[in-house]
């Protein structure tokens, strides 16, 4: 193969502003950066949210996905409606006999998770602060879904063919009457947002004692976040519209970027904060370098038209016209379950979103309006809903 030939007087120029380490480019990107020194950053990787407070002070983190309380027993009951699912599609789209011991697994499982469910256990053990009050309310729910799916389980293992999507949909997801009184849909709208609830009220409370000036503050939403194709665009991430509705809005979207190709830091074990504080030039470097292009755009365009971030327009999934949707649906009521149930089919079919984006939004603008005290906030699905426990 015939070598690509480059000029060198050409590569030395491409390289005075572009490629080498000691650019017009990489200068201009150092010197911004450190005219920010002493500006607050918000970082927040998939796991974790650190703040550098600037000045060469130390970061404070805090965890928010992964390791708090009930995040996996209230996932385990959200999942269920996917996890049936998945056994009808492994049956009827792809005639796949392993659909029958997994059901068996999934059975034994949700028996043993009702068995060890009660109020006392999420008041006592698992014990959510976010929840406190609705132990009792959400010990029926989860009761309750254990029961309808074991029950819908057990028909199709006795008769294959009952496992089918009219089945699945007409007598799990959907159902209504005497047989299935709240739909499991209703159960995955309120477990997603009882998630969403508590991240936002942990978080929220976290970033409000911090004390940050949001109108100047740089914000980096750093690395993968939920599955890889997600969460990418403000509009589709929930950790930005967690961190938007903690600044009460103040921030401005121009100062929020997403890079999810930025370095990230590992959860620290034992306090310590040493790869935390050790990255902290690398990604101050992130968002400065991107700030100071957005700064010469402006200076070497000024007379032309400025970009904005967009503003979103959001469907009504009510109207019988609308069949396809590219955004969120607006959300008429509290429990505008059409809508609500829309939100959960939209997360699972738009690559870009987060599948815990479905309702976070809504969480976070109802603990807004009720001075974040989670207590005062209605849950779809949940708040006024009966869920029978002698199923």
């Amino acid at each position: 193969m015939t070598a690509v030939y480059e000029s060198p007087e050409f590569v030395r120029l491409f390289n005075t502003y572009t490629a080498d380490p000691d650019s017009i480019g990489r200068r201009l990107g150092r010197a911004y950066a450190a005219a920010a020194r002493d500006t607050p950053l918000l970082v927040a990787t998939g796991a974790d949210f650190a703040l550098y407070p600037g000045s060469g002070k130390a970061p404070q983190v805090v965890g928010y996905r992964l390791s708090p309380r009930g995040f996996k027993e209230l996932t385990a009951v959200s999942h269920l409606g996917p996890a049936v699912a998945s056994l009808v599609y492994l049956r009827t789209a792809l005639g796949d006999a392993s659909w029958r011991p997994d059901a068996e697994r999934l059975l034994a499982e949700v028996k043993n998770s009702r068995a060890a469910n009660s109020a006392q256990l999420w008041r006592e053990r698992i014990a959510v602060e976010a929840y406190q009050g609705r132990e009792q309310q959400i010990a029926a729910m989860v009761d309750y879904t254990c029961a309808v799916t074991a029950r819908y389980l057990t028909a199709a293992l006795d008769d294959e063919d009952y496992l089918n999507p009219e089945t699945l949909r007409a007598d799990f997801l959907e159902g209504g009457g005497a047989p299935l009184p709240v739909p499991v849909n209703h159960v995955m709208v309120a477990t997603f947002f009882l998630a969403g609830l508590d991240i936002s009220f942990r978080i929220g409370r976290w970033l409000r004692a911090q004390e940050i000036d949001w109108e100047r503050a740089m914000v980096l939403i750093a690395g993968r976040q939920g599955r890889p194709t997600a969460g990418v665009t403000w509009t589709s991430s929930s950790v930005a519209t967690l961190i938007l509705g903690a600044s009460a809005h103040r921030l401005p979207l121009e100062r929020m970027y997403l890079a999810p190709h930025a370095p990230t830091f590992a959860s620290p074990r034992d306090g310590d904060l040493s790869e935390v504080v050790a990255l902290e030039g690398q990604l101050r470097g992130v968002w400065c370098a991107t700030r100071v292009t957005v700064e010469l755009g402006g200076r070497m365009f000024e007379g032309y038209p400025r970009y904005a971030p967009a503003s979103v327009s959001f469907p009504d999934v009510h109207d019988p016209a609308v069949t396809e949707i590219s955004e969120m649906p607006a959300v008429r009521t509290r429990d505008d379950m059409r809508s609500l149930v829309t939100r959960l089919r939209m997360v699972m079919e738009d690559p870009r979103q987060l599948l815990s984006g479905a309702v976070t939004d809504l969480a976070v603008e109802a603990l807004g309006q009720a001075d974040w005290d989670p207590a005062d906030v209605y849950v779809p699905g949940l708040t006024d809903v009966h869920y029978p426990t002698d199923l």
